[in-house]
């Protein structure tokens, strides 16, 4: 991979991709988002700050510990004049992520220790669904297929 010179304050999409390891159309995706942003030359092409990378990188690693991209707009969008994070900055904000992880963690547990009970049940029992339906949480409505008939259609 080639080296970028320490002069060179800006890079091509190509090159950000090339560093970063991302692909073109997520880094362009990151910007629709609101995560990255870039400047237009005067032929209209995508130029990037080099504190783009250390972003890119917050992102992916944000993303490999299964925070959604919202949450992660939420945190860049919380530090000073839109400021690369830095070491303090992850660790305040993966603080907080924390307990969510923690849930979601619980939460897998469970799925996955339940999992060879989804066989028997076909979905037709969704008031004992342990997947569905944990903790019987619809059996105070409902139970069984009536409980798909309750959902707004998409859209509406």
């Amino acid at each position: 991979m080639p080296q970028i010179p320490e002069k060179v304050h800006e890079l091509t999409v190509g090159q950000l991709a090339d560093r970063s390891g991302v692909a073109v159309s997520a880094l362009h995706f990151y910007e629709s988002k609101g995560l990255i942003a870039s400047r237009r030359t005067s032929g209209n092409q995508r130029r990037y700050h080099r504190d783009t990378l250390r972003r890119v990188a917050f992102i992916r690693a944000s993303q490999r510990v299964g925070i959604p991209l919202s949450t992660i707009r939420e945190a860049l969008d919380s530090l000073p004049e839109e400021r690369t994070p830095n070491r303090e900055d992850w660790a305040r904000l993966s603080e907080g992520w924390r307990s969510e992880l923690d849930k979601r963690i619980k939460q897998l547990g469970r799925l996955r220790d339940h999992l060879t009970d989804c066989i028997g049940c076909g979905c037709l029992s969704l008031d004992t669904c342990v997947l569905s339906n944990p903790d019987d949480v619809f059996g105070e409505r409902h139970s069984g297929s009536r409980l798909l008939v309750d959902r707004k259609p998409r859209g509406a």
